[in-house]
């Protein structure tokens, strides 16, 4: 408001202000500042004194040169008519009257045409104060006749230090986060977090506690988030499943389950890209678990769902359902026979022999390509594997009679051809070999989730299936460096974007394109395809 207080300390007045903003940012405060502030015995100035007797009456609403006027239940032609004629008489008790309309783009079109002359060629003892939540509802003519000022929502820790300060002057014992969670509540609104502060001290007993106002508001603990992002990195449906069910004995809000959801994503997006902050420390161990474009996508499904959460049979299953799709949406590439229904997803952990999973393996491996005839297509994936060609064959061969498989020290390539899924297969992806001797693997990971004793044990046991005997593995946690399966996946990507980029700018048909309408490729445009299940000896079409 700085050129509000400009124009009140250099006697430069407007005789008109139109203030908008949304609901509980201070408009009618405003309002009543600004005529005590013209209005102040000890003269017109941005800082009035409060304690004379214009500013107190202007408070207490009793001065009688300052005349509020709701249009919302004052909006004919005739009470405009009559507050104008009013205000052609000098001042009783003031230097200035000073008129408020509240909600002014309630008033009819013939009371705002009222207004008009006398906004154009006002008396010079009145001001007006117009205030309004949808200033495009006002008429141009208006409009141009007003000083406009727009009032922003206030931050959520601005609300949540003036609540403080209120109950410290009030004597009310309080918790930070719970205020904290009363400022997100309040949407920007001063007045609202007020109406909420006092909610929770009733909720409370005389006492503001984050349990109270969880409670209260319906928040979500993040905890639970949390575990659906696990759930999500892991693909476990089944756990999913039972989230939603427990919730829905807590009486949880799915509505805003969703939303928290969509705004834990946001925040999870700006880990990805550097921007951390303190209450989002523990966002890293879940940043190397899902790419930034899962996400993005989870992020669109979350608010998707909330929104069209009332249209299911009934709110738990529309959240199930959600939580669902934000699985779906992101599965491992499974190939099945044209014409068959998908098959379920395969446990992460092989229900057979450690013997028979290695010879498994090594057919697998030497298996000969699939006829020309037998058409496949595969379920869609958003994740990043590394793609092979007919010059790098899988990593694990078998050995000679041995029916066990050997390893040529390539921990990207055994990444790829591993079968496992979920944590398992983010393990594998994200993790670095050090060195590697015999039957031991010492490997670096990014993040200390998966240097857990359940995450080890898993990926030990998987890697002795592979190889056909005892696997021994050690894991120390770090920065880990371009020889993991995802940078690899990375780099491979880039250079098929410039192959394709490349191919795209010597295309005769592109080039006559461009020739003729005279074009340019946009820069970003130009979008490799991922390589394609392998469909036998046949030729891409």
């Amino acid at each position: 408001m700085r050129a509000l207080r400009h124009a009140l300390d250099t006697g430069r007045l407007h005789h008109a202000y139109l203030l908008t903003g949304t609901r509980g940012v201070g408009k009618t405060t405003l309002a009543r500042i600004l005529a005590r502030s013209v209005n102040c015995e000890t003269g017109v100035s941005s800082s009035p004194c409060g304690r004379c007797g214009p500013c107190v009456e202007i408070e207490a609403g009793s001065f009688v040169d300052y005349i509020e006027l709701d249009a919302a239940s004052n909006r004919g032609v005739e009470e405009m008519a009559q507050l104008l004629g009013d205000a052609v008489y000098a001042p009783t008790a003031g230097r200035y009257k000073v008129y408020v309309i509240d909600e002014v783009h309630m008033l009819s079109t013939h009371a705002f045409n009222a207004m008009l002359k006398t906004l154009e060629e006002p008396p010079p003892h009145v001001l007006f104060v117009l205030a309004t939540t949808d200033a495009h509802k006002v008429p141009a003519t208006v409009l141009s006749r007003c000083l406009q000022l727009n009032l922003r929502n206030l931050p959520a820790v601005r609300i949540a230090q003036h609540l403080a300060e209120v109950l410290e002057q009030e004597n009310v014992a309080s918790e930070p986060a719970a205020l904290a969670a009363l400022g997100r509540a309040a949407a920007g609104s001063m007045r609202d977090g007020l109406s909420l502060l006092e909610q929770a001290i009733a909720s409370g007993a005389g006492a503001v506690g984050v349990g109270a106002v969880q409670e209260m508001l319906g928040v979500v603990e993040r905890g639970d988030l949390l575990r659906i992002v696990a759930a999500l990195a892991a693909g476990d449906a089944a756990g999913l499943v039972a989230i939603a069910d427990e919730m829905a004995l807590a009486n949880a809000p799915f509505e805003r389950t969703l939303l928290d959801f969509a705004a834990l994503m946001q925040r999870l997006a700006l880990t990805q890209v550097g921007v951390t902050s303190d209450e989002d420390a523990d966002l890293a161990e879940y940043a190397g678990l899902i790419s930034p474009a899962d996400v993005q996508v989870y992020y669109q499904i979350a608010i998707h769902g909330a929104r069209d959460l009332a249209l299911a049979p009934d709110a738990q299953t529309g959240f199930t359902m959600v939580l669902l799709r934000l699985l779906a949406f992101a599965p491992d590439t499974v190939p099945v026979a044209s014409g068959s229904r998908a098959a379920p997803a395969a446990p992460r952990t092989p229900a057979v022999s450690v013997e028979a999973a290695a010879r498994r393996v090594a057919v697998a491996v030497v298996a000969p390509p699939r006829a020309a005839s037998a058409s496949t297509r595969a379920v869609r994936s958003d994740r990043p594997k590394p793609a092979t060609t007919a010059a790098a064959p899988p990593t694990l061969v078998p050995a000679p009679d041995s029916g066990q498989a050997s390893f040529d020290g390539n921990w990207p390539g055994l990444a790829l051809v591993l079968p496992v899924r979920g944590m398992v297969d983010q393990f594998m992806r994200q993790s670095e070999m050090i060195e590697w001797d015999g039957d031991h693997f010492r490997v670096r990971v990014p993040v200390r989730m998966m240097a857990e004793r359940a995450m080890l044990d898993k990926v030990r046991e998987a890697l002795s299936a592979h190889f056909g005997r005892a696997i021994r593995l050690s894991v120390e946690i770090g920065a880990v460096g371009e020889q993991t399966a995802e940078a690899v996946a990375r780099r491979e990507s880039a250079q098929r974007l410039e192959q394709a980029s490349a191919t795209l700018e010597v295309d005769p048909r592109v080039r006559s394109l461009l020739d003729e309408f005279d074009g340019v490729i946009v820069p970003g445009s130009v979008r490799a395809l991922e390589p394609r299940p392998n469909d036998g000896d046949q030729e891409d079409d």
